[in-house]
């Protein structure tokens, strides 16, 4: 027998086994004819950044990588452009001699320009412009920072707001002159970032257009709360998930956004933005699973040694694809590497090996980079200049590679 046809029923047995729905499977073996990805360009490590903390921004249609760093003893962001180099780093001052703890980054516009925002461990949302790494404001939170912000329009009218939660709970919206939109407080700790939730206007099935607002998450061994805040940071609901959540996202469907949680027992589910009630919940496997990037009405999920793609309207699985043994795959994302203007799905697992595939779930490209730990997801840039996305691998030392086809 096919050894790959061998594979997929053992996994199609595997699926039914957990109670996973299957709607469609694909499974492609990795040994078929499909693009070798090559590393074309790397970057100089950037110490402090285990390569969780980088972003992709774009500046007048050029994508640059920031990260945060350390730059002779203090914390800071370097800016690079993959295929040429560093285009700037900003040193981020704090109230003492020691360099100040600082947040992973966020990326976006506000008022038309490109900025990057983070939060320092005293207590601060820093913003700078994304062009030349200058301080754009800085202002105080109400509590200790540390967690990333976000940066979205959650009233749906074209304007955006950046949102940082302080640890102890309090959240803090502000707009693009970095005056404040709103104040909250959610009473509990945080330690994921908060999403932003546009509006949806229309949504299938439901009476009335879904507002939009701030979803924030506490933090525990427990399942903690999910809360929903209008524009004015007033609570427009709150609930316990059943998961306890290790990742989050937000994800558009035509019957109102949902947030999709990746749960440390191995499930995803998803809650309805528009009440907090729970859409679904999938078991995947048994360990935690990470939420990637969402395309043609699917969610990525990555787990140990498995990638999967989750239907958001009903939580069926359309495929699952193995790779890497038993080694951890990241979040996946979605990006366009083939240069046939359709997205794929790729996906990065801890020893750095990289899979892209279609949204069939047939692999189309893979690489690698060896020797190295990756705890990052990919990110996408074109680094040499032919049109086409490559994938970014930025890994435990903070250095950016580029994977060609």
């Amino acid at each position: 027998m096919d050894r790959r046809v061998l594979f997929a029923i053992l996994i199609l047995f595997a699926g039914g086994a957990t109670g996973v729905g299957v709607a469609t499977f694909a499974f492609v073996g990795l040994d078929d004819a499909n693009a070798e990805a090559t590393v074309v360009w790397e970057s100089e490590p950037a110490a402090g950044d285990d390569g969780t903390g980088a972003a992709t921004v774009d500046v007048d249609g050029e994508t640059r990588v920031v990260q945060p760093t350390v730059e002779d003893g203090d914390r800071a962001v370097r800016a690079v452009t993959p295929g040429a180099g560093r285009a700037w780093t900003t040193r981020i001052s704090g109230d003492t001699d020691d360099p100040v703890g600082v947040s992973r980054l966020a990326t976006g516009t506000l008022a038309g320009d490109p900025v990057v925002a983070l939060t320092t461990a005293p207590g601060r949302l820093v913003v700078l412009n994304a062009e030349d790494g200058h301080e754009r404001f800085a202002v105080d939170l109400d509590g200790p920072g540390g967690v990333v912000p976000a940066i979205g329009d959650p009233a749906g009218d074209g304007t955006n707001l950046v949102v940082a939660a302080a640890t102890d709970g309090s959240v803090l919206a502000v707009d693009a002159a970095g005056d404040p939109a709103f104040e909250a407080s959610v009473g509990g700790r945080v330690e994921r970032r908060p999403l932003v939730v546009a509006p949806d206007p229309d949504p299938d099935g439901y009476d009335g257009a879904i507002p939009g607002g701030v979803a924030v998450s506490t933090a525990g061994t427990d399942p903690g709360t999910v809360h929903l805040l209008d524009g004015s940071g007033e609570e427009r609901w709150r609930t316990t998930p059943t998961v306890t959540t290790v990742g989050w996202n937000i994800a558009e469907t035509r019957r109102g956004p949902v947030l999709t949680l990746g749960g440390s027992n191995g499930n995803l589910e998803a809650l309805e933005v528009a009440d907090g009630s729970s859409r679904y919940e999938v078991p995947l496997q048994d360990r935690p699973v990470a939420v990637g990037g969402v395309d043609g009405g699917q969610v990525l999920v990555g787990g140990v040694g498995s990638i999967w793609a989750v239907n958001l309207l009903d939580g069926e699985v359309v495929w699952k694809q193995q790779y890497g043994g038993q080694t951890r795959v990241n979040a996946p994302a979605v990006g366009e590497v083939t240069g046939d203007d359709t997205p794929e799905s790729v996906a990065v697992n801890r020893e750095g090996e990289v899979l892209g595939l279609t949204r069939n779930g047939e692999v189309v490209t893979r690489g690698s980079v060896p020797e190295t730990v990756v705890y990052a997801g990919p990110r996408f840039a074109d680094a040499d200049d032919d049109g086409t996305d490559e994938v970014l691998v930025v890994d435990q030392d903070g250095v950016v590679r580029a994977l060609s086809t």
